[in-house]
């Protein structure tokens, strides 16, 4: 989808964070953008920011695990604007906590916001989308931790499994839906960045539903060592913009990360080789 000035994109998650850095950055490039947060004040803010810099946004309220909210959205944005071309899902949630203290309802939470909440926007959009062949294009926001597992440590001082444990599988859903909607002509990416600015564990924290325990205390900030570059939410935007128009798959906001991936896939390798000699002397048995 090379030409992106004068069509419509809904972001969801877009009121803070990455989300509002890709709602900034496809404003930059012309597009006429729907901000949509579960925090509406938040989304306002940040469409007051892209209207006084010329652009053209409009703020709604979404909560992403109620498909009647995303059915109002679709609605509300279709209404507004007449058609919906990119689709950027940016709702997530992120918590300091041990896999093993996790309890089902955490797990509940994690998989709810995480996860699920991308498969219904996804599926709440579809329609729309598949009306504009060759100019649709669908952004999931992943994360490095769906790339590499980063334990407990010095370099990653917080508990990140359910975190990693559901940006895998954003991974893997949205690497499996570009396969499925490529013959409808709508490109499909998956957003993987490194370290950047945001206060998703605060608004994770503050926005927990009842059903899942209510709201959490405020999170200590603790940002992680080592792991390349901490870049603001603004530098997002024009790489997610970038790799639109070029059709990536891999949306890589920090590439001197990849040592990090080819020493998991190194681990992967070996292991092949382990078995692979392991059979290979099993055949030799008498």
């Amino acid at each position: 989808m090379r030409e992106l000035h004068g069509t419509t994109a809904v972001v969801t998650g877009g009121g803070s964070g990455i989300g509002m850095g890709i709602a900034l950055g496809l404003a930059d490039a012309g597009v006429q953008v729907v901000v949509a947060d579960i925090e509406l004040a938040s989304a306002q803010r940040v469409a007051e920011q892209i209207r006084s810099g010329g652009g053209r946004a409009l703020a709604l309220h979404v909560d992403a695990t109620d498909r009647a909210s995303l059915d109002r959205l679709v609605a509300s944005a279709t209404h507004e604007y007449g058609e919906v071309n990119v689709l950027s899902n940016n709702v997530g949630v992120a918590h300091d906590s041990p896999l093993s203290e996790l309890t089902d309802r955490d797990w509940s939470w994690f998989l709810d916001f995480g996860f699920l909440s991308i498969v219904r926007t996804v599926d709440a959009f579809l329609p729309e989308l598949r009306d504009h062949p060759g100019q649709a294009h669908i952004v999931n926001t992943a994360s490095m931790a769906g790339l590499v597992t980063l334990p407990f440590s010095s370099e990653m001082p917080r508990h990140i499994g359910a975190y990693t444990t559901t940006k895998h599988a954003v991974v893997a859903y949205t690497e499996m839906l570009r396969g499925e909607l490529q013959p409808a002509g709508i490109g499909v990416s998956v957003l993987c960045p490194g370290m950047v600015q945001s206060n998703l564990s605060a608004t994770s924290a503050r926005n927990r539903p009842d059903r899942y325990g209510g709201k959490l205390p405020e999170p200590r900030s603790t940002p992680p060592a080592g792991r390349g570059e901490v870049m603001s939410a603004r530098q997002v935007g024009p790489i997610v913009v970038a790799g639109i128009r070029a059709g990536r798959l891999h949306i890589l906001t920090h590439p001197e990360l990849r040592s990090a991936v080819e020493r998991r896939q190194q681990q992967l390798l070996e292991d092949f080789d382990f078995f692979a000699a392991l059979r290979a002397t099993a055949g030799q048995a008498p």
